[in-house]
Parts: C-alpha cells; sequence; structure tokens
C-alpha cells in the first residue's frame, strides 16, 4: 500500500514522503496513531500544492533574512556600560544585552541566535554573529564604552573652547 508520511518514522523516511508498505503496518499501525494517510490521488495533489506552498514561505523568509541581514550589518551597535579606570568591565556584556541593544535600535533578534567568539570582559570593539535563518547570519559590530565616559567628554568640551 503507498502512504504518505505525516511524521518522520525512522524506519520508512521523513514526513511528506511517499513510500509503499504492507497492508497490515499501514492499516493497524501508522494510520491510526497519525504517522501516516492513504495515498490516494487527491492526497498526493494536496501534497504537492503544500510542498509548493512550503518551498514559496520559505523562499520569502529567505528573501527577509538576508534584507534583515543587510540592515544588521551595516548598524553599530553601541553598548554603554559600568567600567573600571583600567578598562575592565564589571560583569560582561552577554548576548542578552546585545539583543536589547539591538531591539533598541528596531531590530529583533533572539539572544540564543546571537553567538559571541569569547566573553566580552573589557572596553573596544567586538564582532559576533547572529544567526537569522538557516544558513544566513549577519556580522554584528560592537563598541562597548563606559557608562560615564559620555558624560566626561561632553563636559569637557566646553571648557577646551573657553
Amino acid at each position: 500500500m503507498k502512504i504518505i508520511l505525516r511524521k518522520d518514522v525512522a524506519t520508512l523516511g521523513d514526513a511528506g514522503e511517499v513510500v509503499t508498505v504492507k497492508n497490515g503496518y499501514a492499516n493497524n499501525y501508522l494510520i491510526p496513531q497519525g504517522f501516516a494517510i492513504r495515498a490516494t490521488e487527491g492526497t498526493l495533489k494536496a501534497l504537492e500544492t503544500e510542498k509548493k506552498q512550503q518551498a514559496h514561505k520559505i523562499e520569502q523568509r529567505r528573501k527577509e533574512a538576508r534584507e534583515l541581514s543587510a540592515k544588521i550589518e551595516q548598524m553599530t551597535l553601541n553598548i554603554s556600560t559600568k567600567a573600571g579606570e583600567s578598562g575592565k568591565l564589571f560583569g560582561t556584556v552577554t548576548s542578552g544585552d546585545i539583543a536589547d541593544a539591538l531591539k533598541a535600535q528596531g531590530v529583533e533578534i533572539d539572544r540564543r541566535k546571537i553567538q559571541l567568539e569569547a566573553p566580552i570582559k573589557a572596553l573596544g570593539k567586538y564582532e559576533a554573529v547572529a544567526k537569522i535563518y538557516m544558513d544566513i547570519a549577519a556580522k554584528l559590530n560592537i563598541v562597548v564604552g563606559a557608562e560615564g565616559a559620555e558624560a566626561v567628554e561632553t563636559a569637557e568640551a566646553p571648557e577646551a573652547g573657553e
């Protein structure tokens, strides 16, 4: 009997595949358990249209991911945090902090998709990778600065002009 798998079955194949199995196996186990449906002309046509729709959705998501990747790679994330005089941070900059900085600039990415090469524990420039969709990733440029540094720089600027 020809059947269409609805779920992955280790011994038969992946969901969406058309396979031939013995009648008893299909009627007594696969179909009642919801692992498969009978392969009729109608179900085969429905399977083809579903595959086309999924391919279209995947292509659409890939296009959106490429656009988002290009947008992210043009950004520079400025993260301010508390730091000591030697430039060492009190704590670390995590992927959650980077995700929050991206969200502030209008881009929402899950923190688990941001990969750091090493923990950020000092002031400076860093790079990270954000996995956006399947094989599409974006390089993040991150600048970590001290929280009080902006206030000190702006306070010193007027004095120099006088």
